[in-house]
């Protein structure tokens, strides 16, 4: 699409989390090091919570990638699964083979051994599970007896819960009282500020192969800040519009009219209450023309 056209190796602004694009800003550093603080104490439940989008689960893949070898992680990406898959789910990632298995008493113990057995070697065994707000009651209740499995030095497993929202929510029932008091360390991701977001754009497109005058003046800077409302996701989608648009008029640098019309045509961005009726249709007549399924046509 747009890297020849503005010199990029990559896509600069893909929704897939990818650890080559991540930038140290204040809450994503903040949040790692507490993840890495809490998993060197070697005690119970570690929660990181924040909104769509905010960068959760680049996280989770930077915190996988970090981990020394004293670590053996079991991360579960899609964590709704019942206490009975929950557990087949983690002994997988143990190495624990299933056809062996007979019942769920049964698959406890192997589990217990298996642990045990790493503890043995000086492992830590760390269960990450992104997602969490997802888990089913009864399965956020084996999670907490996962966390009773312990020697007399230490705990045999560390859980860390990525989650949105509403995981807190959850927790704040009485039911989870004795879940929540297990949780040692938690961080709740902030979305980015207006400045962070500026940075958070020239780092991409550096990451992307860019090396041009700025694309995101610094009044498109500021308007974009406040449609994505600092959420890296939506900054993602508004500014990889913002391009395709200005890269199908031929432009060299992203226009407040381009940026304006990819806010309008994204559901969750903040608009303002008369753009959207404006800009009705424009972006996917640019976005044809972009991709050469208009040629010829005058945008």
């Amino acid at each position: 699409m747009y890297l020849q056209h503005f010199g990029m190796h990559s896509m600069p602004f893909a929704l897939t989390p990818n650890t080559e694009f991540f930038f140290g800003l204040a809450p994503h550093v903040e949040a790692l090091q507490v993840l890495q603080v809490a998993l060197q104490t070697g005690e119970g439940f570690i929660k990181v919570t924040g909104e769509v989008g905010t960068g959760k689960t680049l996280i989770c893949r930077k915190l996988l990638n970090e981990l020394s070898d004293e670590f053996v992680c079991a991360w579960l990406p899609n964590p709704y699964l019942s206490p009975q898959e929950l557990r087949a789910a983690v002994a997988q990632e143990l190495g624990i083979v299933l056809d062996e298995v007979r019942d769920q008493l049964h698959l406890t113990g192997l589990i217990q051994q298996q642990l045990l057995a790493l503890s043995a070697q000086d492992k830590k065994i760390v269960l990450i599970l992104d997602e969490a707000q997802a888990l089913p009651d009864d399965s956020l209740e084996a999670l907490r007896l996962f966390t009773n499995l312990e020697t007399e030095q230490r705990k045999l497993v560390q859980v860390v819960l990525f989650g949105q929202p509403e995981l807190d929510q959850r927790l704040a029932q009485p039911a989870f009282r004795q879940l929540r008091q297990r949780i040692t360390f938690s961080y709740q991701l902030r979305p980015l500020q207006r400045e962070e977001v500026g940075a958070y754009l020239r780092h991409r497109l550096a990451v992307s192969g860019y090396q041009g005058r700025p694309l995101f003046n610094p009044r498109a800077q500021k308007l974009l800040a406040q449609a994505s409302r600092g959420i890296p996701r939506l900054i993602n989608v508004l500014a990889h519009k913002a391009l395709l648009l200005s890269y199908g008029a031929g432009l060299e640098q992203v226009s407040d009219k381009h940026l304006r019309a990819a806010i309008a045509d994204t559901e969750d961005a903040t608009h303002a209450s008369d753009w959207r009726w404006l800009w009705t249709g424009t972006v996917v007549l640019v976005l044809l023309v972009a991709v050469g399924l208009l040629k010829g046509v005058a945008w």
